[in-house]
């Protein structure tokens, strides 16, 4: 397995730190219904999990589910976000959280994704997040004002370093809007203080005031918890390079005295029509906007497998039309397969080998667009691509078998009305045909 460590260079060899590869993945903050955008890092974390199984490695994966303290502004500024859906749709945070996550989960669970082996809601891990705060403090890394607990970025010298990040240029409002009692423009808040004559439903004491944990430290938290330091791999999307994952970092170190992680990869953003995602473009389509227009979710997540993770992706209508037919194509073949079985000829070796380097997803679906395979072949394929090919390909009854050969004897006979008949009863039952000098064969209409 091939992974790229996103600070140095390529590694040829990846080797675990345990008997199991322990990987992170930043979860959404559910405040509002996902739109596609958001499920494109999932789905490439999805790919490297799959991956890893294939390529003989045990993985425990946490994702997490942000219900509390990211605020609304990256500057430590503005309302949490799950607060202020609860104040625009007159329900509590809670109740905002459940019903968000139950959206994403169940998108989750459409997509084929396979199963995080914990779950990690950030409101479970309080207690976790208090003590880390109790550390850091204890390490000198922090230093309190009127409105939270902050990190004081120029205790730790590595600070700048995960992201290249230019202190010295930092200007005040360039980054973050900058607070008068900040020591430096890129601390940041490890514990926030609800203020007087805030109405903050999501509350829990710490040095004798009211409050609530800061975004960043939900994860460093988790991590530590579930998982232990160093974990072997990081995922998110590159917007979380020079904030969140930066002072993930921080205050890991600072909390607990230990690197976070091995290794990160990040997924690059997708447009839609050339266009940044926003409500204000209207083109924050859901996963049910995209099945009402007649798209599975399979033929969505076939489109973003169809590119790589690092690349800039450009979704339309067009492209995933394109993507669907592509997946009916995969689904013809294997249909094709139960019917005249294909020998294999090690190709499916070619495809891990791509996907095992980088995630190359998108020279894995070339290879395979081109290449011979059988269905055992078909069968590795949808346990490394999760799109659903065999379960929505099976093999038609002795039945159907039977009306292809009737119908096969009937046009041999030219009796063409027979011959129409059988075919329009096949149809029916979503089974099309095509003629060949061997005689028809099916597939799935």
């Amino acid at each position: 397995m091939k992974l790229y460590n996103t600070l140095t260079r390529k590694l040829e060899n990846f080797k675990p730190v345990s008997d199991e590869v322990k990987i992170y993945t930043c979860g959404p903050t559910v405040y509002n219904t996902p739109h596609i955008g958001n499920y494109a890092a999932y789905a490439y974390w999805d790919l490297l999990v799959r991956c890893l199984l294939a390529n003989g490695y045990k993985v425990k994966r946490v994702l997490n589910l942000t219900d509390v303290g990211h605020l609304t502004s990256d500057g430590d500024e503005g309302e949490d976000k799950l607060e202020k859906s609860a104040r625009l749709t007159g329900k509590t945070p809670f109740e905002i959280a459940e019903y968000y996550s139950k959206i994403y989960l169940d998108d989750y669970a459409k997509l084929e994704f396979l199963p995080a082996d914990v779950v990690a809601r950030a409101t479970d891990y309080i207690s976790e997040d208090i003590e880390a705060v109790d550390l850091m403090r204890e390490h000198g890394y922090t230093y309190e004002t009127r409105d939270g607990v902050y990190f004081d970025t120029s205790k730790f010298l590595e600070y700048a370093d995960f992201a290249r990040l230019d202190l010295a240029g930092l200007k005040a409002g360039a980054r973050v809007g900058f607070s008068s009692e900040k020591k430096n423009v890129s601390d940041f808040a490890v514990w926030k203080f609800i203020q007087p004559g805030e109405n903050h439903a999501m509350r829990w004491d710490y040095l004798g005031r009211p409050g609530y944990p800061g975004w960043h430290l939900e994860c460093a938290t988790i991590i530590h918890k579930e998982l232990g330091e160093p974990i072997d791999i990081h995922t998110g999307g590159i917007d979380h390079i020079p904030i969140h994952h930066t002072n993930e970092i921080a205050e890991t170190y600072a909390a607990y005295g230990t690197k976070l992680a091995r290794f990160w990869l990040h997924c690059d953003f997708i447009t839609i029509d050339g266009q940044k995602i926003s409500k204000s473009l209207g083109n924050t389509y859901t996963l049910s906007d995209l099945e009402s227009r007649g798209f599975s979710p399979m033929d969505y997540k076939m489109w973003l497998l169809s590119g790589h993770y690092q690349g800039t992706r450009n979704f339309t209508f067009e492209s995933l039309e394109a993507a669907k037919n592509r997946r009916a194509n995969w689904r013809e073949r294997i249909a094709l397969c139960h019917q005249k079985p294909v020998e294999s000829e090690g190709n499916f070796v070619k495809i891990l080998e791509a996907v095992s380097n980088n995630l190359n997803s998108a020279e894995a679906c070339a290879i395979i667009d081109n290449c011979a395979l059988s269905l055992d072949d078909w069968r590795k394929i949808d346990e490394l691509f999760g799109l659903r090919l065999i379960s929505d390909t099976p093999d038609v009854s002795d039945e159907i078998y039977n009306l292809i050969h009737e119908r096969d004897v009937a046009r041999a006979n030219k009796d063409f009305a027979m011959s129409d008949k059988i075919r329009d009863e096949l149809l029916k039952q979503g089974i099309a045909l095509s003629d060949t000098p061997d005689g028809a064969v099916w597939y799935y209409n």
